[in-house]
C-alpha cells in the first residue's frame, strides 16, 4: 500500500533547476532510499516533503491525499545539518522540540526518559548540549526526531559522525521503528547501509530521477554477467578454452587452487561457461558477481552524465524498466 508519493515535482532556484519532473512512491512500513550525488536535488525534495519549501509544479500526497501544513506533526525529520542550542539543557531542549510536534510537556518528558534509558544516556539529562561530543549530540537529535511516534520518518545521513558500534545501534533502532509501523525515507551516501536497510531506492542525478525500483531487483538489473570461479587446473588451458566468448578480468594463482573472474560476452548462459570449463579444470566453486549499490550508483550516474554530455535528454535508466 502506498503511504507517500510525489508526482511530477519541479523546482527552480534562480537559474538552477533543482528537480525536474521527479516522481516517487513510498510503500507503507518500508524503508525508501533517496540517493544521488551532492547537489542532485535530494535535499530539495526532502524540504518539499517537510513543507519547508513548495514545488513550482507537481503534487505530494500522504495516504492518498494532498499534504497540508497539518501533516508536519506526523513527520519526524533528522537533517544532515544538525541544529541544537549549545547553551540549553538537553532535557529542556528535547522537551521543547517534542512540544513543537504536538506533545504535552508531561508526555514529552515521560517518553524522552524512556528513550534516554534505552540508549543508556540518562546521565546526560541535565547537561548542556555543548558538553557532548558530536556523536552524543546526534543521539539526542535522533531521539527528538522519533519521540512523538511519527508515521513518516526522514533521515538525512543519519550515521554521519557515529563510530561503528553506535551506527549499528542506530540501524537496529531504524529497523525496529519500521517493524512498529513507521514508513522511512532514508538519504545517504553510505551504499552499504542502503543494501542493509532499504527495500526500494530512487537515484536522482542533476535534478532528474534516473533509477527507481526495489533494491535487490536493481542490483540484478545492473549485473554484467561476471562470474568468479575457483578451480584446479592449468590457467593457460582454461584461458585458451574460453576463447572469444568470454573475457578474463582477473586471475590469481595459488598453491592448491586458482581464482579467475570471467565476463560473459554476447549473453552466454551460465551453463555454457561451466560446460566450457569442465573438460580442462576441476571446478571448486562458481559464483555470479551481483553488483553492490556502490557499483550501481557509479554506473548509473556515469551513464546519465555521458548521455547529458552527448546532448540527450536525461531519463530513467532503461535497465530499470
Amino acid at each position: 500500500m502506498e503511504f507517500f508519493s510525489a508526482k511530477n515535482v519541479n523546482k527552480v532556484f534562480a537559474d538552477t533547476q533543482a528537480l525536474t519532473n521527479v516522481s516517487i512512491s513510498v510503500k507503507q512500513q518500508s524503508i525508501f532510499g533517496l540517493l544521488g550525488p551532492n547537489g542532485a536535488g535530494k535535499t530539495t525534495l526532502i524540504r518539499i516533503i517537510n513543507q519547508i519549501t513548495a514545488p513550482d509544479s507537481g503534487e505530494v500526497f500522504l495516504e492518498g491525499r494532498h499534504m497540508t501544513r497539518a501533516d508536519i506533526s506526523r513527520i519526524g525529520y533528522l537533517p544532515e545539518e544538525r541544529g541544537l542550542y549549545k547553551k540549553m539543557k538537553i532535557s529542556e531542549q528535547a522537551i521543547y522540540l517534542a512540544q513543537l510536534k504536538g506533545m504535552s510537556r508531561h508526555d514529552a518528558a515521560v517518553n524522552l526518559k524512556k528513550w534516554f534509558e534505552k540508549f543508556e544516556i540518562m546521565s546526560w539529562w541535565n547537561k548542556n548540549i555543548e558538553e557532548l561530543s558530536k556523536g552524543m549530540q546526534q543521539k539526542v537529535q535522533f531521539i527528538t526526531t522519533v519521540v512523538h511516534k511519527p508515521k513518516l520518518l526522514i533521515f538525512d545521513e543519519p550515521f554521519s559522525g557515529f563510530d561503528p558500534i553506535n551506527a549499528n545501534l542506530l540501524k537496529q533502532e531504524i529497523l525496529q521503528l519500521k517493524e512498529e509501523g513507521a514508513t522511512i525515507i532514508f538519504s545517504t551516501h553510505n551504499m552499504g547501509s542502503v543494501e542493509e536497510l532499504c527495500d526500494h531506492i530512487a537515484l536522482i542525478n542533476k535534478s532528474h530521477k534516473i533509477v527507481d525500483g526495489e533494491t535487490n531487483e536493481i542490483r540484478e538489473r545492473f549485473k554484467q554477467n561476471i562470474f568468479e570461479v575457483k578451480y584446479k587446473g592449468d590457467f593457460e588451458k582454461v584461458s585458451n578454452t574460453l576463447g572469444t566468448h568470454f573475457r578474463v578480468l582477473s586471475h590469481t594463482e595459488q598453491k592448491n587452487e586458482n581464482l579467475i573472474t570471467v565476463q560473459h560476452l554476447g549473453g552466454q548462459s551460465n551453463n555454457e561457461l561451466i560446460k566450457v570449463l569442465i573438460p580442462v579444470a576441476e571446478i571448486l566453486s562458481f559464483e555470479e558477481k551481483i553488483p553492490g549499490m556502490n557499483d550501481v550508483f557509479i554506473q548509473a550516474v556515469e551513464e546519465a552524465n555521458r548521455k547529458a554530455a552527448a546532448g540527450k535528454q536525461p531519463s530513467e535508466n532503461p535497465m530499470n524498466k
